[in-house]
């Protein structure tokens, strides 16, 4: 009898144990459904797209005709081949963002002032921050190059499509 006794008190406790103090009815709301999360995907910055900062620098209208400027995008692609493919690959991330479809995401404006004001861009622009957290800390060069230079490179990434 002491037997039987003990094993009923263990079937007793085992099933109180298992039936009670369960954490996961902490997490369900009163009609015994768990609460939504909201996980928020975050964009990285090289890929958000964001046509109405102009950003900061001496650029604050660029018109862009609806045909490209071929003698001005052959400039262009003189100079960033020269000035700028240490760091850039046209289609492809490298120590910087490809220029290819980058005015699909930014504005004119916004290009120019990265290319002639990087410092200044990476200081006071949220995008140009979040961009060099992207890539590493890697600040871009201000390679000194004149507004006709850098219109000129704008005009060259209008061809890579």
């Amino acid at each position: 009898m002491k037997k039987s006794l003990k094993l009923l008190s263990i079937i007793a406790i085992a099933t109180v144990i298992s039936c009670g103090g369960n954490d996961k009815k902490k997490e369900e709301s009163s009609y015994g459904k768990k609460a939504p999360v909201k996980t928020e995907k975050k964009v990285a910055a090289s890929q958000r797209i964001e046509l109405s900062n102009k950003g900061v620098g001496p650029i604050t209208s660029v018109t862009l005709a609806a045909e490209i400027d071929q003698d001005m995008a052959n400039h262009g692609m003189e100079v960033y081949n020269k000035m700028c493919t240490a760091c850039h690959k046209a289609d492809k991330k490298f120590i910087g963002p490809a220029p290819k479809g980058i005015l699909e995401r930014r504005a004119p404006e916004w290009v120019m002032n990265m290319i002639l004001n990087p410092e200044g861009m990476v200081k006071e622009d949220p995008l140009a921050k979040d961009l060099l957290m992207e890539f590493n800390g890697a600040p871009m060069a201000n390679q000194g190059l004149t507004e006709e230079d850098a219109r000129a490179v704008l005009e060259y990434f209008r061809t890579l499509k």
